[in-house]
């Protein structure tokens, strides 16, 4: 961690399924592994073995590893910073499944499994909703009986907490300006997208909600609604309770409208082609990131700079064109020229431009692996 430097990466897939799949990659070198992985335990366990493997590894034995770090999509109000994982951690993280019956479930396997394998190694949680904890009440409340809040968690807690942070230290350590002198918004847009408001260094207000739903359209989440369609379509239908979240959550979105994909690229090239449903999507797409990039300067009584990550906002050179174009009234400007750029830290706005336009690649693994360090060190 001194130099943190990736030693390895990798991804198992297809957990639970006839044919699994372990990418591990390390140096210039990649190894693929297929075979069944039929729970998290065993997944962890083939993570473990060859980490440790005497061809491919880059560990001498599994002493080596000191603290594992978890990404949790939902910590609800209980946690507000990355912390030890106990007993009463597990519960809490129990207790806020129905909040992101999606993401928590897996997070929750994946700890269980590390545990089981690894009993005597820390384990430590980072949460997506965290950072977005500093947001008063006038931000995070809802307009429903406050009973909603106080017996059930309704309010807004907004996600991809640890990337928003990531991005804003970053581009303040890029810009050399400390963050806590700048008024940041960050727009993390990939298959979900989701803005924030930074002031000073801290979350005042984001796209996202009660769940990862809300927001701007997303690659198949349809994003803010009036929420009377949603009574309405299922008594229309005779839609039951699951069969709507999941139009709402993998059918609507720019898939829903295109009838194309959710993948950006497939539509760029779609709409390129004469599809006007695919042009559409993207045009409904950029308006609404214009139109939350509005309303979260207003939140901050202005904006120092605007950054794009994650895989539309890193990749995309068209999709950022399309919504700085509507920028130019906060003084925004973008250099076409400096945009034509993928998957690095950039400046993309012109020399005279009062907002600075900045492309961050997001990196929420070194903040996982930061907090981590930090935690274990503070428990020896």
């Amino acid at each position: 961690m001194k130099n943190e430097e990736v030693m390895a990466k990798g991804l198992v897939e297809r957990i639970g399924l006839a044919e699994g799949v372990l990418t591990h990659k390390w140096k210039d070198q990649k190894k693929v592994i297929n075979q069944p992985i039929p729970d998290h335990n065993v997944a962890v366990q083939l993570v473990l073995n060859i980490l440790t493997d005497k061809d491919c590894g880059v560990i001498t034995s599994m002493d080596a590893i000191d603290a594992v770090g978890h990404r949790v999509v939902h910590g609800g109000e209980k946690f507000a910073c990355s912390t030890l994982i106990t007993d009463e951690v597990m519960q809490a993280l129990d207790e806020c499944v129905d909040m992101a019956p999606l993401h928590n479930p897996p997070n929750i396997i994946g700890i269980k499994a590390c545990q089981a394998i690894m009993p005597n190694v820390v384990q430590v949680g980072v949460f997506d909703t965290a950072f977005h904890q500093t947001m008063p009440a006038k931000a995070f409340m809802y307009g429903v009986p406050y009973e909603f809040y106080k017996e059930d968690g309704i309010r807004r807690y907004g996600f991809h907490g640890t990337s928003h942070r990531y991005v804003a230290g970053e581009v303040a350590r890029v810009m050399g300006v400390p963050v806590e002198k700048l008024r940041i918004i960050n727009c993390h847009l990939g298959n979900g997208s989701s803005l924030a408001a930074i002031k000073y260094g801290k979350s005042v207000d984001t796209t996202m909600g009660f769940t990862p739903l809300p927001g701007v359209l997303m690659g198949t989440r349809c994003g803010d609604i009036d929420p009377a369609i949603v009574l309405h379509e299922m008594e229309r239908r005779g839609l039951s309770a699951k069969e709507m979240d999941t139009i709402m959550n993998k059918k609507s979105g720019v898939l829903g409208i295109s009838g194309v994909s959710s993948d950006f690229r497939d539509l760029g090239e779609a709409a390129a082609n004469g599809n006007e449903r695919a042009k559409l999507a993207l045009d409904m797409f950029h308006y609404q990131v214009q139109k939350a990039i509005g309303a979260l300067a207003a939140a901050m009584e202005g904006v120092d700079v605007i950054t794009f990550t994650a895989g539309v906002g890193e990749n995309g050179i068209e999709d950022r064109a399309g919504i700085c174009r509507g920028l130019a009234y906060l003084g925004a400007k973008l250099d076409e020229k400096r945009n034509d750029v993928r998957g690095k830290n950039a400046l993309i706005s012109t020399d005279d431009s009062t907002v600075k336009l900045y492309v961050i690649p997001t990196n929420e693994e070194i903040m996982i692996a930061r907090d981590t360090r930090d935690i274990v060190s503070q428990t020896k």
